[in-house]
């Protein structure tokens, strides 16, 4: 048995090692964590930038990557604690932005300002239990490239936005969106779409508003 394996198999064994990482009731790692672990298990890629006023809550037991030319901005949240957040090459994450694992961004995406991408739920069915209590589930959010996600977008767990596609401000995206779509209001739904064949964005039929 490998120590990964006895690590996860101890509860005491494990909650020590949190403990070492994570300070008690806080998200973010400790700074030895920060500066000693983190940038030999992480990957960030040439040209990337993370701005000084973003937080960090990244851990060693879930992957992060940021890609080559990529940038994180001020006073964003990254925290891979479920699941891994992968963000690719010549995309930029604005100002505000809350990502939560699991979380895939491909290249060429642009996020704009207070956007929450969250890939965890928090389970709730025992009401004998509180709700922070009863742990919670994930599923990955997919973001496809050159997708452009507007202010205060909310993406819930599961989600997978396809190819080129533009999520307007204010939106709460609840269902997947096909590529080259362009989705709008609470659940978002698709309003247009472009047609390969005669290069054009058009409407999309009322029947067909509500995002698949």
């Amino acid at each position: 048995m490998g120590l990964k394996d006895k690590i996860k198999n101890s509860e005491i064994i494990k909650k020590y090692v949190h403990w070492l990482l994570v300070p008690k009731n806080q998200a973010r790692p400790r700074l030895w964590v920060k500066w000693f672990v983190n940038p030999f298990y992480h990957k960030k890629g040439r040209g990337s930038t993370i701005c000084r006023r973003t937080r960090m809550d990244v851990l060693p037991w879930s992957p992060f990557e940021l890609g080559a030319n990529s940038t994180i901005e001020d006073f964003s949240t990254i925290n891979n604690g479920v699941g891994a957040v992968r963000i690719g090459n010549r995309t930029r994450i604005g100002l505000g932005n809350t990502i939560i694992g699991p979380v895939t961004i491909g290249d060429d995406v642009r996020l704009a300002q207070n956007i929450v991408l969250s890939g965890l739920n928090h389970n709730y069915e025992d009401v004998s239990l509180p709700i922070h209590a009863q742990g919670v589930s994930t599923a990955t959010i997919i973001v496809e490239e050159e997708t452009w996600i507007g202010a205060n977008s909310v993406i819930v767990a599961g989600v997978t936005i396809g190819k080129h596609c533009i999520i307007a401000g204010g939106s709460v995206v609840t269902k997947d969106i096909p590529a080259y779509s362009v989705a709008v209001g609470n659940p978002a739904r698709v309003v247009k779409t472009y047609n390969h064949d005669t290069g054009e964005w058009e409407r999309t039929a009322k029947k067909n508003l509500v995002a698949v």
